[in-house]
């Protein structure tokens, strides 16, 4: 737990957990600012931070090492506890001075049912071997996504689980499951690294923070060839630009063996969205999920994107839908408006398609 001297820090702290907040922005020379509900506002009764308050906090919130590494590099994510509430943070030097960014993350790790997900995510849960990607922009819930499968392992399975983080964010207490959590940095020197290790760890199941380049990617494909549940983020739109991202970080005389060996060891993919309701102030999780069945691992040794957004389109049998059906979906419940369903639609034209037809 962290105990802070600076009394206007800790009041904003404790206002971002009470209103809900699931970021609060701060900057030397301006006022801070809270994220609810996925709308930025400053926070005008709040007073304006100092360049030097700000240095005197991060450096109450780091160790040595991360301060020494912070001045040295200019940027770095770390995690830090505040009472009962952990927050993910990062730290940038930038024009003014200094700015910091802290995610909240929740204390409780909430349940697949809880967040409104998809049943068949439920089912990656029990898969021995493969690779499962949740993908989307920044702050759409890809960490909860999977902090709830590992969290349905940890409740129903005796596995080893490895996390592989940067920063570690949701804490898991061992159930069924034995779990250690790594963090990129403390733990272990980068993903890549961390993987190439973990293997010789007796695991079972591995989760990858982020796959961000050619190295922690290869690594992950690797892991889940060699027997492994891998889960892993991607910072992509839709399930089929997942599939183009992975094949294309490689040099183009290696792509034809990583899509051969990504239709042998891909079981899907949720692409997420919080979408901001109507009437109440919220946010519900629109998805995109994509199964692997044959034809689509067809498609994926043969390069044919189109053809996986076919499949995609009549894959409804097998627990798949497109982000259009899911945003009508939640249009026709009356949770979102037409027009923010549009705003979030990667096909408005579909949209209107799919809305029609389900009237």
């Amino acid at each position: 737990m962290q105990t802070f001297n600076n009394p206007a820090l800790k009041d904003l702290i404790e206002l971002a957990i009470s209103s809900g907040a699931s970021d609060i922005h701060l900057s030397s020379g301006t006022l801070p600012a809270l994220r609810v509900h996925g709308e930025l506002n400053y926070i005008k009764q709040s007073v304006v931070f100092t360049r030097e308050s700000l240095e005197e906090f991060i450096s109450q919130i780091l160790t040595p090492a991360q301060y020494e590494r912070f001045q040295r590099t200019g940027d770095l994510d770390f995690a830090f506890t505040f009472g009962l509430q952990r927050f993910r943070g990062s730290a940038y030097k930038e024009m003014r001075g200094m700015s910091l960014t802290f995610r909240l993350v929740p204390s409780i790790i909430r349940s697949l049912d809880e967040l409104g997900l998809p049943e068949i995510l439920k089912t990656m849960a029990y898969k021995h071997r493969g690779l499962f990607l949740a993908t989307g922009p920044t702050g759409h819930g890809k960490s909860s996504t999977l902090a709830a499968i590992i969290g349905e392992i940890n409740h129903q399975r005796k596995a080893h689980i490895v996390t592989i983080e940067d920063p570690i964010e949701y804490i898991h207490t061992p159930a069924l499951s034995v779990i250690h959590q790594r963090e990129i940095g403390n733990d272990t020197e980068n993903f890549a690294s961390g993987i190439r290790h973990v293997l010789r760890q007796d695991p079972d199941v591995i989760m990858i923070g982020e796959m961000r380049d050619l190295e922690t990617i290869s690594a992950a494909i690797t892991a889940a060839e060699t027997g492994h549940l891998v889960f892993g983020t991607l910072h992509t739109q839709d399930a089929s630009q997942s599939i183009e991202r992975i094949v294309d970080v490689f040099p183009p005389h290696q792509q034809n063996q990583i899509r051969l060996q990504l239709s042998y060891t891909l079981l899907g993919i949720c692409s997420q969205q919080l979408i901001p309701t109507q009437g109440v102030k919220g946010r519900v999780c629109a998805t995109e999920i994509l199964i692997t069945t044959p034809a689509i691992r067809a498609s994926i040794r043969e390069g044919k994107v189109s053809s996986i957004r076919n499949s995609l389109l009549t894959g409804m049998s097998f627990g798949m839908h497109t982000m259009e059906q899911d945003l009508a979906r939640w249009f026709h419940e009356g949770r979102i408006s037409k027009a923010t369903a549009k705003d979030f639609a990667y096909d408005q034209t579909e949209l209107e398609r799919v809305i029609n037809m389900q009237m």
